[in-house]
C-alpha cells in the first residue's frame, strides 16, 4: 500500500427516508477542521434512492464535493449493498480518512467496511485531530470502562477510519451560498448483493422528544431514590419547557428507559441547560454531558465529581430542592 496516494476526507452521510441525520452534519463540520490541517477537501458520500435533493444542505454544512450512489437497492439500509457501494467508492477515490456516525447504521457498516478495506477502525471517538508532524489522524476514545482516554493512530494502512457518536462534534454555521460539485457514482449489480429481503418496516413513534434534540434537560440519578420521584423532575421540566433524562444508575435500577440515558453507554447531549439531580458525576456520565452550555448540579455530597464541571451547584437533597425550584419558577412565570 502506497499511503501517499490517499488524499482527502470522506464523510458517510446517513439518510433515512430522504432526511439527513444530524450526526452527518456534525461530521462534516469536524471534517472541515481536519481538512484545514491537511490541506485537502471534504467529500460527502450519500447512498440511497431518489436522493438528488440532498446535495444543497450538504454543501451548506461544509461539503466541498458530493458523491451520490443512487440505486433502488440502496433505498432502505441493508448491510451488504451499502458495504459494497462504500467499498467501491473508497477504492476508486482513495481518501485518507473516512468518518461515520456511531449510529445503529454506522456501527453496522463501518466495521464491515474496514475489514473489506484491510484497515483499522476506531469506534466511538470523542476527539479527532491531525498530528502536526506525521499528519496521521489521532483518534481518541474512552477505554477500560471510561477510566482512561486512549489515543489511537492507524499509521500503516489507509483509509484511517473512525466512528463518532451523535452530539460529540459541533456543526459548522450553514453557508447558504456554498456550492459543491456533485458526482453520480454507479455501482453495478448491487441488487445481486442483497442477501436479505425486507418484508415490512414497522416504525415506532412516541411523544417523547429525543434527548439529543432537547435544549433543556432535567436529569436524575441514583439520588432520586425511587422511580416515582422522577415525577418531580417532570414537574420541573414542564415548568421550563425541558425534557427528562437520566444517568445509567437510574436505568440499571429500572426506574426509567434506556432512551433517556446520558453518558458513555447512553447518549451524548449538548443542551443549553443541563440540571443534574442526584447524579454523582462518574466519568462515564460526564463524557455524555460536559459540553452542555450551562450545568446546574444538585447533590447531597459536597465532594461529588459533578460539581467539578457544574457552572452552579446546590448542596442538598434533590428530592426537597427540585419541588421548591419548580414552585419558585412557577411563581416567577405567573408574575410576568
Amino acid at each position: 500500500m502506497n499511503i501517499a496516494e490517499y488524499k482527502g476526507i470522506h464523510v458517510f452521510v446517513q439518510q433515512v427516508d430522504g432526511k439527513i441525520t444530524s450526526v452527518s452534519y456534525e461530521l462534516l463540520g469536524k471534517g472541515k477542521e481536519l481538512a484545514q490541517d491537511l490541506g485537502c477537501d471534504v467529500t460527502a458520500v450519500v447512498l440511497g434512492s431518489n436522493i438528488s435533493h440532498l446535495s444543497k444542505p450538504l454543501a451548506k454544512y461544509g461539503a466541498d464535493h458530493i458523491i451520490m450512489a443512487d440505486d433502488p437497492a440502496l433505498e432502505v439500509y441493508t448491510t451488504e449493498p451499502y458495504t459494497q457501494a462504500m467499498y467501491e467508492i473508497i477504492q476508486a477515490k482513495t481518501p485518507e480518512i473516512v468518518l461515520c456516525g456511531a449510529t445503529a447504521i454506522g456501527r453496522d457498516l463501518a466495521p464491515r467496511l474496514s475489514a473489506r478495506l484491510h484497515t483499522g477502525l476506531t469506534a466511538d471517538c470523542t476527539k479527532l485531530e491531525i498530528d502536526a508532524e506525521t499528519k496521521n489522524l489521532r483518534m481518541t476514545r474512552p477505554a477500560f470502562g471510561g477510566n482512561i482516554m486512549a489515543t489511537i493512530i492507524c499509521a500503516n494502512h489507509r483509509p484511517q477510519m473512525a466512528t463518532v457518536r451523535p452530539g460529540v462534534m459541533q456543526k459548522t454555521e450553514p453557508d447558504d451560498n456554498a456550492q459543491a460539485d456533485v458526482e453520480q457514482f454507479a455501482v453495478s449489480n448491487l441488487s445481486e448483493c442483497q442477501n436479505v429481503e425486507i418484508m415490512e418496516i414497522v416504525k415506532k413513534t412516541g411523544a417523547k422528544i429525543d434527548i439529543q434534540d432537547a435544549k433543556i434537560l432535567i436529569s436524575g440519578g441514583r439520588g432520586m431514590n425511587a422511580p416515582e420521584n422522577f415525577s418531580l423532575l417532570q414537574q420541573l421540566a414542564d415548568e421550563i419547557g425541558g425534557t427528562v433524562s437520566c444517568s445509567r444508575a437510574a436505568v440499571d435500577a429500572g426506574w426509567t428507559d434506556k432512551e433517556q440515558q446520558v453518558g458513555q453507554t447512553g447518549k451524548t447531549v449538548r443542551p443549553n441547560l443541563y440540571v443534574a439531580c442526584g447524579i454523582s458525576g462518574a466519568i462515564q456520565h460526564l463524557a455524555g454531558m460536559e459540553e452542555s452550555d450551562i450545568i446546574i448540579a444538585i447533590n447531597k455530597d459536597p465532594d461529588a465529581p459533578i460539581f467539578e464541571v457544574a457552572d452552579y451547584g446546590v448542596v442538598g437533597d434533590a428530592l426537597k430542592i427540585v419541588p421548591l425550584l419548580a414552585q419558585e419558577i412557577k411563581k416567577l412565570l405567573a408574575a410576568q
